[in-house]
């Protein structure tokens, strides 16, 4: 049956969320927007958007304004 089974999706990441996603993984702790738009040397905009996008899609969880991967 349908209900039985899990679906995955799998996010397909652009050049600015890699970015963002190997900042999280090289600090090993939560980062605040403006701490991952310094290490990626992106606008916070741009930075905020990809957040917005692995928040959708699982991927990282936000925490008092701190980012982090949920599994690094």
């Amino acid at each position: 049956m349908i209900d039985d089974l899990e679906m995955i999706v799998v996010a397909k990441l652009n050049k600015v969320d890699e970015a963002v996603v190997s900042a999280m993984k090289n600090a090993g702790k939560g980062l605040t927007l403006k701490e991952i738009a310094a290490n990626c040397g992106e606008t916070e905009k741009k930075v905020f958007k990809s957040l917005r996008k692995l928040f959708e899609n699982e991927m990282i969880e936000c925490e008092n304004h701190q980012y982090r991967l949920l599994n690094p």
